[in-house]
């Protein structure tokens, strides 16, 4: 006898069979106890997760002669004919290849007919968003007003796509995508059935990489015995069969993205290719593995939300102190729209190089996100005592005879020769806080603060530098905004605060005439001596 598919060998055969989907299940056994079977069904939701399955063993259950709880006994001879799919009650349709009007004209034709045996004509038609629009018309009559004896019983993966005259004359039941925890303990339960032995890590991460459907983990699983057949089924061997990538290689990779290491990021992304393996799921795991990260810094009881091992946990708790949540998120970002572009794209590499190289280089990028790395990267250098020197000097030498290194002064004089001599101590912390404070502003003022730049205007008051337009509009010409934007400024830093507003046509005139205090305020500008 020829192989037989695990999900069709195993495919449930009775209600109590059906997993991740009781809120349905108890419905429909409900309904038939009561005696309360509605004329048309709509089953909804993701690809695997039930539906076909649940509409045949409701024929069954609807038409058995000695139903068990609301569901079929599975002995009696209607049972066994319509398992065995000869039996002229169920009629099963595929809509993606029967959409047009005359397929559906023959099925209004048919239930005119009584049943020649059983109680019930079910019809269950699959992917019923093909169906064309005549079709869907074709249709309509009948399933408002069918025979006493006709039952409908319509799936799809695509709701939104089926005419809401069709939904109103429908029950319908959402599928849900069935959980990790619940396809992995199924699969345990099939392998100890077929007498395979499989790690349970390895049967967990089949059942993630299903992302929620039943009938894919089976597939994945099938594939992956038939690989290492007469093997013990090991988590690595999952992860090779399936074009995976461990989670001890994102560790590795956020390191070196975290430290720019670019050579590293690359190097490593050479590594992964030359073990073969699919850089769509790469890119997709990564983010995931962002996620993951995100959610530990997020919330302290978040072990059940992110299914991963106790190492890993720790591991994950560590790499979270490293960063801020908002370059995580940043990275996210990055790689969201990489998973985007990926999928059709011809040089998949290229893509995901020029995405490491963004994360390891947030100057290359002018967003919000992007200059708070940067401001905190210098911020870090600064800690550890690595400042700028001038062009020309030396590390060791610094430029002077004796080889002592430059004073302060002069290195701030030859890095940026517009700087000031002198900032207010009230500005400065303006300047220290001027991301939280642009955070807590109400929009529109929150999105023209986010273009602007701060700056010192010639008498040591804070400048706020806009583009010419609508910004320079809201607050020079509209009554009321600049004083309310030193209002906010003064209870920030707890000192009366002026601000003095400036216009520029770019960003290219501001970067010629004017100095952005939240880009060097705390690395090169002189505090005034009291």
């Amino acid at each position: 006898m020829s192989y037989t598919a695990l999900y069709r060998k195993f495919r449930p055969d009775c209600f109590e069979d059906v997993k991740g989907q009781e809120h349905i299940v108890t419905t429909l056994k409900n309904q038939i106890k009561a005696n309360r079977i509605g004329h048309a069904y709509l089953f909804c939701g993701t690809r695997g997760t039930g539906k076909t399955t649940v509409a045949k063993i409701f024929a069954r259950a609807v038409n058995c002669e000695s139903p068990v709880d609301g569901g079929p006994c599975g002995e009696c001879q209607t049972c066994r004919a319509i398992a065995a799919g000869v039996s002229m009650n169920v009629i099963e349709i595929d809509a993606a290849s029967n959409n047009g009007v005359d397929n559906i004209r023959e099925i209004v034709d048919e239930v005119s007919y009584s049943p020649a045996e059983g109680k019930y004509k079910v019809y269950i038609i699959d992917e019923v968003h093909m169906l064309s629009i005549g079709a869907f018309n074709a249709l309509l009559k009948t399933l408002e007003e069918p025979p006493s004896y006709v039952i409908f019983i319509l799936a799809t993966t695509e709701v939104h796509k089926i005419p809401i005259t069709i939904l109103s004359r429908c029950q319908r039941y959402d599928f849900h995508r069935i959980t990790i925890d619940t396809i992995t303990a199924r699969l345990k339960e099939l392998m100890e059935i077929e007498q395979i032995q499989v790690e349970e890590k390895a049967l967990r991460y089949v059942a993630k990489t299903a992302d929620g459907a039943m009938r894919d983990a089976l597939s994945l699983l099938d594939q992956c015995i038939a690989f290492y057949f007469g093997q013990e089924l090991t988590y690595d061997k999952v992860l090779n069969v399936l074009g995976a990538v461990d989670t001890e290689v994102f560790s590795r990779l956020l390191r070196h993205v975290v430290g720019q290491n670019v050579a590293g990021c690359i190097a490593l992304l050479e590594e992964i290719i030359m073990q073969g393996r699919e850089l769509s799921q790469f890119v997709i795991d990564f983010t995931w593995y962002l996620r993951n990260l995100l959610l530990i810094q997020s919330s302290d009881d978040i072990e059940d939300v992110i299914d991963v091992s106790s190492d890993n946990l720790t591991r994950l708790k560590e790499e979270a102190q490293m960063l801020e949540s908002d370059a995580l998120m940043r990275y996210i970002r990055i790689f969201s729209d990489l998973s985007g572009q990926i999928k059709y794209a011809a040089q998949k590499r290229i893509l995901i190089e020029i995405a490491l190289v963004k994360l390891c280089r947030p100057s290359m990028e002018r967003d919000y996100e992007s200059v708070l790395e940067r401001v905190r990267a210098v911020e870090e250098k600064l800690e550890k005592g690595v400042i700028a020197i001038s062009p020309g000097e030396s590390a060791h030498g610094g430029g002077q005879e004796d080889g002592s290194a430059p004073d302060r002064e002069s290195v701030v004089k030859n890095e940026r020769p517009l700087l000031p001599k002198a900032v207010p101590e009230d500005i400065q912390a303006v300047a220290g806080q001027w991301a939280h404070i642009v955070a807590q502003t109400a929009m529109p003022m929150k999105q023209y603060l986010k273009d602007a730049r701060l700056s010192l205007g010639d008498d040591s008051r804070l400048l706020l530098v806009v583009e010419d337009g609508l910004a320079s509009d809201y607050f020079l010409k509209q009554e009321g905004h600049k004083e309310l934007l030193e209002q906010i400024l003064s209870e920030a830093v707890g000192k009366e605060i002026n601000v003095a507003i400036q216009t520029v046509r770019g960003q290219e005139e501001f970067g010629q005439n004017y100095v952005d205090l939240t880009q060097v305020i705390h690395m090169d500008i002189i505090e005034e001596e009291e």
